[in-house]
């Protein structure tokens, strides 16, 4: 005897409501994010003085000094005659007693220059004169 049996069908995977769901979570994890909110790890108090100084947060002014033949002397990229040198530093330091300078000099820039530069901004008064240099090469590999 035969028992009767419909005919089976194929499953199928309804796309449309898969496209619902991931949709529904993609939007839930975007918004889940940005709500999220970042805890320090430590939470550290600083100490308090009351002899400390204020951090100076004016930027020096850069002196430049360009390679031979055409030697050049800049402050803060404008180029300045050597005689109004010194006048030019001297009327920065009364506009901002607080400035500090820094020399900037090309490693083919005569050290005569450079000395004469130094000189000119102690006479100005400026006490500390810090130089920019290269480390691509470290002074036991000099020739």
């Amino acid at each position: 005897m035969r028992f009767y049996s419909p005919p089976r069908r194929k499953p199928t995977i309804v796309i449309v409501a898969l496209i619902d769901i991931m949709t529904v979570l993609l939007i839930f994890f975007a918004v889940a994010t940005t709500f999220k909110k970042t805890h320090p790890i430590l939470k550290i108090e600083l100490p308090q003085a009351g002899s400390g100084e204020q951090a100076s947060t004016h930027q020096p002014l850069l002196i430049s000094i360009t390679p031979p033949p055409n030697e050049k002397i800049y402050i803060n990229g404008q180029e300045i005659p050597m005689p109004q040198l010194e006048s030019r530093l001297k009327e920065e330091r009364k506009k901002n007693p607080e400035l500090g300078i820094a020399l900037q000099s090309d490693r083919k820039a005569s050290f005569g220059l450079v000395v004469r530069v130094m000189d000119i901004a102690r006479k100005a008064g400026y006490e500390q004169l810090p130089a920019f240099i290269d480390q691509e090469k470290s002074p036991s590999a000099a020739p």
